[in-house]
């Protein structure tokens, strides 16, 4: 009897021994909350309808003249396209996306139309490049929304996107520019600097988004060191200023070209062929 009571203590001893252990605490990285989509969805839905009141007021059939061929997809009407070799993107004329607010560096300079660094973003050339920038918009776009939150993302792509229209206006004088590549851009940006920034905290390098699934036991931290916040106070100071200074340039009347002559090797490249004017 004594042993097996001295048995069963002893064993009653082991297993509250196992019981009341518990793992040292630990300090990881605070998950963030998860939004739910839902402004970069109503900026794709915004850009569709811009693009369908566009090609409603291009007006193929009645306004081309058939200096360049026929309208494409005549059984659209009004909706049909500008023939192939006006516009290979299946769009309006250049006529069109003027009047709707494309940005043009005359408009924007000497007639003081500064509102088309803005309503440029909202305007594409044609339906192939509606469907890449959407396509790139709707990849990117929702799943930084639904990490970072609508406010963040909306201001990244603003931001970005009339950037990208100032810098157009710099280097491109006698064309028209449509799209919002920049905004895009600004997006790509930020999940790249997220993704590099905090390597290590993600447990799916591809699948960025999802963090390691931590214990309830153990304390949250934040994954911002002191050096982050003050390389984003940097970066904002730096992108105050160079907005500003490119803003004063564009509107003195300064080619880009003039400050950068590299600049232009990043939209063409020089062959036996043609040459690249810096008057593009």
């Amino acid at each position: 009897m004594a042993r097996r009571d001295l048995e069963s203590g002893g064993g009653g001893t082991k297993n509250n021994r196992v019981e009341n252990y518990s793992a040292p605490s630990s300090s990881v990285y605070e998950p963030e909350t998860h939004w739910t989509s839902w402004l970069v969805p109503m900026f794709v839905v915004a850009n569709i309808a811009v693009f369908i009141v566009t090609m409603y007021i291009n007006n193929c059939p009645k306004n081309n003249l058939e200096l360049q061929g026929d309208c494409v997809a005549r059984f659209l009407g009004r909706f049909s396209f500008q023939p192939m070799q006006e516009n290979p993107l299946l769009g309006p004329s250049s006529s069109t996306l003027t009047k709707m607010g494309a940005l043009r560096w005359d408009n924007v300079v000497n007639k003081h139309q500064g509102w088309r660094l803005v309503t440029c973003i909202w305007l594409h050339a044609g339906i192939i490049h509606l469907l890449a920038n959407m396509l790139s918009l709707v990849f990117i776009g929702i799943r930084l929304e639904q990490q970072f939150g609508f406010l963040r993302i909306g201001i990244i792509y603003l931001v970005s996107g009339f950037g990208g229209s100032v810098l157009s206006s710099l280097f491109i004088r006698d064309h028209i520019s449509v799209g919002a590549s920049g905004a895009l851009f600004g997006l790509l940006g930020a999940m790249l600097s997220e993704l590099i920034t905090n390597w290590t905290i993600y447990s799916n390098k591809f699948g960025w988004l999802e963090q390691r699934r931590l214990p309830a036991s153990v304390r949250l931290k934040s994954k911002y060191k002191a050096y982050q916040y003050v390389l984003w106070i940097v970066s904002l100071v730096l992108l105050i200023a160079g907005l500003t200074i490119a803003l004063v340039m564009l509107f003195r009347g300064e080619k880009g070209y003039d400050h950068c002559h590299w600049c232009r090797y990043l939209t063409c490249v020089p062959t036996s062929k043609w040459e690249c004017s810096n008057d593009a």
